[in-house]
């Protein structure tokens, strides 16, 4: 190799390894964040920390793929799974990606689960607070302002409703300080309320254990990722318990 040609595949060598190195790492912390108080629920290559919401192992309707935690659409059921610790306080933060007509949602603040059979399968839920994402051309979103990503599911819609791609990773984030919750998407704050409003208040008491109307409300639970019958990817998924 000639002169010119060692200088010209070094050139090229050194451009690789500079985009290379721009790229953010998946499903790692930096220094700061580590100082910060982060920590990693998703190593990036296995299952370890999360389990179906019933508590049973890891369901078939997820996998591991390309360094995130994927829902799949199977015929045979769908399950949310969520973490095996809990949380009270906290600030969580986490990508994920949907495809066109995409459904999913993170659920926190989790009174029950439920499990049954239908048409499509064995079904897994979470019941709690939910943090809505779906494409904008779903009928679920379609059908109202707060069913659309970043809502509170059902309660309210996103305030401003921020741009997100489908198809690519956006992030999110929810933090829970004591009574106050608020929803962030890729940047902006987009839901922000207090536990006691009568309107969240009376959703989590609807979601207590049946047979049980006497039960609290759980102030610490799972997170949960739901599989809505939707191929939906999640990573990058951290968490700095606040006091």
């Amino acid at each position: 190799m000639d002169s010119s040609l060692r200088v010209s595949a070094m050139v090229l060598t050194l451009g690789i390894a500079a985009v290379c190195a721009a790229e953010p790492q998946s499903n790692q912390l930096t220094d700061a964040e580590r100082q910060q108080g982060w920590r990693l629920l998703f190593d990036g290559s296995s299952s370890k920390g999360w389990e179906e919401v019933t508590g049973k192992p890891f369901p078939h309707s997820w996998t591991i793929e390309d360094g995130c935690l994927k829902a799949l659409v199977r015929r045979d059921g769908f399950q949310d799974i969520r973490t095996v610790e809990t949380f009270r306080s906290f600030d969580f933060e986490f990508d994920w990606k949907l495809l066109k007509d995409g459904n999913s949602g993170v659920k926190y603040l989790v009174q029950r689960s439920d499990e049954w059979v239908n048409q499509a399968g064995r079904q897994a839920r979470a019941r709690g607070l939910e943090y809505q994402l779906a494409d904008d051309s779903n009928a679920d979103a379609a059908s109202d302002p707060s069913r659309v990503t970043g809502s509170l599911y059902s309660i309210f819609p996103p305030s401003p409703k921020v741009a997100f791609a489908i198809g690519a990773f956006n992030h999110s984030r929810v933090i829970v300080s004591g009574d106050h919750v608020e929803h962030w998407l890729n940047g902006s704050k987009v839901v922000e309320f207090e536990i006691t409003r009568p309107e969240v208040t009376r959703l989590l008491l609807g979601m207590r254990p049946a047979g049980d109307p006497t039960a609290q409300i759980r102030r610490e639970s799972s997170i949960s990722l739901q599989n809505h019958s939707s191929e939906t990817w999640f990573r990058n998924i951290k968490i700095r318990p606040l006091n």
